[in-house]
């Protein structure tokens, strides 16, 4: 059963599973995916005896803005602030949080800037703090054209593509960024619904506009932004995964982020899997928040 709950700017949707006085477990989607992705990482972290609370984020599913004229901000800091405002609104003093993409990049965020709330991290493809003020100068041309659809989505070509194309669009990200896996038509079709969001495509286009300084973000969240910009350390114990297919990120990209994990740290690779981890590697993920629940993280490798 799928709950609502007014928090910050949003009316936001989530799974509440598991027992609920158990240490919470909160699990983050990314894009273009839903919260789907984590359902068989979820049911294995249930019976593991944790309670996991798995949001849609904002502009995916049936989470809502509050009012018309809030932005719809895709930026870094709001994904944060949304999980912020969930924990509050659910009265969830701390939590291991776990995710990938936009959701990766949400945890590790609330884990940097308010770690008293996070008692461990498991982050797809290691630190994943945007650095806005890095992010004109060019990468390698392999990466680069891996980036293809944030600079399509710069203009009004891509906005109008995103608009018209919405599962086409997504459903080819999914086989570009995860070539060995096999996902069924009926997979992709379970979380598509998704992406019919009517702010989906405005909050889309604002987060690959933003990272790139394209265009300002919610001035409510300038401090954040702020306290961003200085890349800051993250200190509670986490677990970073890299898929060895992922069509996105390099495989072992994040092998080098090492030194923004000032505390307890692990660094995993996963054989054959791309860059939707919870989904194509369930159990894997599920094993990851469970050690880092346990403090279970052992030394950077790769």
């Amino acid at each position: 059963m799928i709950h609502t709950v007014r928090a910050g700017q949003l009316d936001i949707a989530f799974w509440d599973q598991g027992p609920r006085k158990a240490p919470v477990v909160v699990l983050l989607h990314g894009f273009p995916y839903d919260a789907l992705a984590c359902a068989e990482a979820s049911a294995i972290l249930v019976q593991a005896g944790r309670r996991v609370i798995t949001p849609y984020l904002r502009g995916f599913g049936p989470t809502r803005f509050i009012d018309r004229d809030t932005l719809r901000s895709g930026q870094q800091a709001a994904l944060a602030f949304d999980v912020l405002a969930l924990m509050d609104a659910l009265d969830v003093p701390q939590a291991v949080l776990a995710g990938y993409d936009w959701g990766g990049r949400a945890a590790c965020i609330v884990a940097a800037l308010h770690p008293s709330r996070v008692t461990g991290l498991v982050t797809g493809n290691g630190y994943n703090v945007q650095n806005i003020r890095a992010a004109t100068l060019p990468v390698d041309p392999a990466a680069e054209a891996r980036l293809w659809y944030q600079y399509y989505l710069h203009g009004a070509r891509g906005q109008a593509g995103l608009q018209t194309h919405r599962q086409a669009f997504c459903r080819l990200l999914w086989q570009m960024w995860s070539p060995a896996w096999q996902f069924s038509d009926a997979a992709f079709a379970a979380t598509a619904p998704s992406f019919d969001n009517p702010d989906f495509v405005d909050v889309v286009v604002h987060s690959y506009r933003h990272r790139f300084g394209l265009v300002a973000g919610d001035p409510a969240l300038e401090p954040w932004e702020a306290a961003l910009a200085l890349q800051p350390p993250i200190g509670v114990p986490s677990i970073s995964l890299d898929g060895d297919s992922d069509g996105l990120l390099a495989a072992g990209g994040s092998a080098h982020h090492a030194g923004h994990f000032t505390g307890p740290y692990g660094y995993r690779v996963l054989p054959g899997i791309g860059h939707n981890i919870p989904q194509e590697a369930p159990s894997a993920f599920a094993q990851a928040v469970l050690d880092v629940s346990a403090s279970g993280t052992e030394r950077p490798r790769g």
